[in-house]
């Protein structure tokens, strides 16, 4: 029995995918085979040495020791684009309210309470201190154009907004989802000097980290507003704080505030909210529930984000060697001289790298002694883990 350890609550229509007589679901397994996790954090977290993958019920992985799990040869899963129309929805939702003082008005309006035939009066008196633009002919730029970037640009054109998009990573099938009638914008610099509205989608790394700061927002139009439903630390605190008191920035819209943030007049804070919904969180967890079934019964990689994606179709018959390594010279050479050395036909061959680690697919065929040529694969130097799927 496979053991997959849950460290917060997973639909059960992510748990469903595993098959109950092959598997065991549980958040009090002490050996698992593999954990599922949304937020937890598992930063110092005293990984089984018996683990050989995770799988975020999300985008982010934040929360996971990326590095120690690729020395250690586990496997680490996302579910790219599963949330993706949870969060477009509330970017659409944070772009009018923005835009409108909407939340602020509805503050307002209750303070009436009391007045009996007087509000009617107060209201048409004091709704003028409310006006906010309309959306449509406005320009938006979205950083960022992977599932919920393009999500979200395209749906944008359906506020009649010129919409303006930034990405030097996008993908082809990004590329092709993307509406025609969004624009590509050269640089961030583009971006930055003309849109009135700018939303973040990019995940948060060295490079992206207070990205928005204080030479940035000096970039952006006077009166900007910007939307963040990505990651926090991708806008400084101090910064935008300081832009908002300056009316550089009109308004900031985040998904992830913080002490300084919140009660700033300019702040419209939300509570992480954006990915929180039902439909959501069954669908990052059947993804998860997918990726790591997949990978423990066939040895495939999908939607991995720290090891090269690997999915092949297995041959009838054969032996299956998932082979986890360092990207190092003559590795490939090294695990098919194994294989011939120890008399076994290799009918199919799949190598791809991933910076400093490989993953290598081997199915073989006729007497195969599994043991053997694990001992024999682990003897390579640079082997780090071998899995063996009959």
């Amino acid at each position: 029995m496979q053991q997959i350890l849950t460290l917060n609550k997973i639909s059960p229509e992510g748990l469903d995918v595993f098959d109950k007589t092959k598997y065991v679901c549980s958040d009090d397994i002490t050996q698992p085979d593999a954990i599922m996790v949304r937020s937890a954090d598992m930063k110092e977290m005293e990984l089984p040495k018996s683990l050989k993958a995770i799988a975020r019920a999300g985008a982010g992985v934040n929360n996971i020791p990326l590095d120690k799990c690729s020395e250690k040869g586990i496997v680490v899963f996302n579910t790219p684009g599963a949330n993706a129309n949870a969060v477009k929805e509330m970017v659409m939702a944070g772009l009018l309210i923005s835009a409108r003082k909407i939340y602020p008005s509805m503050v307002w309006v209750q303070t009436l309470k009391g007045q009996g035939d007087e509000v009617q009066k107060q209201i048409e008196a004091g709704k003028k201190k409310f006006v906010g633009p309309e959306l449509m002919g406005k320009r938006l730029g979205v950083i960022g154009l992977g599932a919920i970037g393009v999500q979200v640009a395209n749906f944008a054109r359906h506020f009649d907004m010129e919409v303006l998009g930034y990405d030097p990573y996008l993908s082809i099938d990004a590329a092709w989802g993307l509406s025609r009638s969004v624009h590509k914008a050269n640089s961030l610099k583009e971006i930055f000097e003309t849109c009135d509205f700018i939303t973040l989608h990019v995940p948060l790394n060295s490079e992206t980290r207070d990205m928005i700061n204080s030479q940035t927002l000096q970039m952006m139009k006077h009166g900007v507003r910007i939307l963040n439903f990505a990651r926090g630390e991708l806008v400084n605190t101090e910064d935008i704080i300081e832009a908002l008191n300056e009316k550089q920035v009109r308004c900031y819209v985040t998904d992830f505030p913080n002490d300084a943030l919140l009660g700033h007049p300019g702040v419209l804070a939300i509570p992480h909210l954006a990915a929180s919904t039902p439909e959501s969180e069954d669908n990052c967890a059947r993804m998860a529930a997918q990726e790591l079934r997949d990978y423990l019964e066939n040895g495939n990689i999908r939607n991995s984000v720290n090891l090269p994606n690997v999915n092949v179709p297995r041959i009838a018959g054969g032996t299956r060697f998932g082979i986890i390594n360092r990207n190092v010279p003559a590795m490939i050479s090294g695990i098919s001289h194994v294989f011939s050395d120890a008399g076994v036909n290799i009918e199919n061959l799949t190598n791809k790298a991933r910076k400093d680690y490989a993953y290598t697919l081997v199915d073989a065929t006729g007497e195969v002694n599994a043991d053997q040529l694990v001992a024999s694969l682990k003897a390579l130097e640079g082997v780090i883990s071998v899995a063996v799927y009959h």
